[in-house]
């Protein structure tokens, strides 16, 4: 539904802040015609994970689907979706496990506020977790490419000749609860990004309590030295491991996205200032508004350079003390 004076606004993980990315979308010019947001010339491509954490996950879901529906927006699938998908599916029998995604208490309270807020619409539910199948994990314009967390050249290309298109069906997302699988990787890679293992057996503690051995990198390196040069996470090495220089194996298992390649957008990484491109042709535009960030669009028309002048974002204030917790005070910016 491409016409040479379309543009799209990409908008960031909503993540259940309904209220938040209706103030951002009317910001933007959409407006409701027979209960949906529309643009005239311009179509929402979101950046995936509407679930899980916010306040009103079942209201984004509806506002998202309806948009996508009438055609006035598009979405790729985000970690978290498909972690849904997982968390929801029985594993085939015989496999040992009662799920596709364990059911214990890290990933239990990851999707809890979403189940809470559908307790009492379960067939609404199981027909969202049908739809997540038609959601693509990746969306390839003639200027821009929008994925959630990861643009693998390769294994997207391979994706799309054993797929036949951009979407999973349930197949697939059996094979995928095999990290080492190529399903596996396909959905790891793109839905949560690269990573190096950390040296020594070394581990560090997030901000949000878990233990990682391992820390996420960028797929847009250029000519990268050491860990600093790749690091690409909210939570920050310690200076000693930061500083290490990389090595031959290392250097082999980092990405390049050099800057020929189309613009790309992503999501998932939890950033926070002022919104801003990060290499001329990455923008990642997941600026933590279920934290009490901003929830940021960027306007891509048909430049082969970002500018940080095409962003637009709405903060997310905290409520006062006393007030709602579930209030998403926003203001447009």
């Amino acid at each position: 539904m491409k016409s040479a004076s379309r543009g799209y606004d990409i908008i960031g993980d909503v993540h259940g802040c309904a209220h938040t990315l209706v103030r951002l979308l009317e910001q933007m010019g959409y407006r409701k015609i027979s209960g949906v947001y529309e643009h005239p010339r311009r179509q929402a491509i979101f950046i995936g994970d509407i679930v899980d954490r916010g306040p009103r996950i079942r209201e984004a879901l509806h506002l998202v689907r309806d948009m996508v529906e009438r055609g006035s927006a598009r979405m790729v699938m985000g970690n978290h979706e498909y972690n849904a998908l997982g968390y929801c599916t029985r594993a085939p029998a015989g496999s040992g496990r009662k799920w596709l995604r364990d059911h214990n208490p890290r990933h239990d309270r990851l999707i809890r506020e979403t189940l809470d807020q559908f307790e009492h619409y379960p067939h609404e539910w199981n027909e969202f977790l049908e739809w997540f199948y038609t959601v693509p994990l990746f969306i390839e314009e003639e200027h821009f490419r929008v994925v959630h967390a990861c643009w693998d050249t390769a294994l997207i290309q391979k994706f799309k000749e054993t797929q036949g298109g951009a979407c999973i069906d349930e197949e697939f997302l059996y094979a995928s609860s095999a990290l080492e699988s190529f399903a596996g990787q396909v959905m790891d890679t793109l839905l949560r990004g690269t990573d190096l293992k950390l040296p020594g057996g070394m581990a560090i503690t997030g901000k949000d309590g878990y233990v990682r051995q391992f820390f996420r990198t960028k797929f847009w390196a250029d000519h990268p030295r050491t860990y600093q040069d790749v690091v690409f996470q909210p939570d920050p090495l310690p200076p000693e491991v930061a500083s290490r220089e990389l090595t031959a194996e290392e250097h082999a298992q980092l990405l390049s996205y050099p800057a020929s390649e189309l613009p790309v957008f992503v999501g998932h990484y939890w950033m926070d200032g002022s919104p801003e491109p990060i290499a001329p042709n990455v923008a990642c535009i997941d600026y933590s508004a279920v934290k009490y960030g901003k929830l940021v669009a960027y306007r891509m028309d048909d430049e082969r350079e970002l500018s940080r002048d095409k962003f637009v974002y709405v903060d997310v204030d905290r409520p006062e003390q006393g007030g709602d917790p579930y209030s998403e005070d926003s203001v447009a910016r």
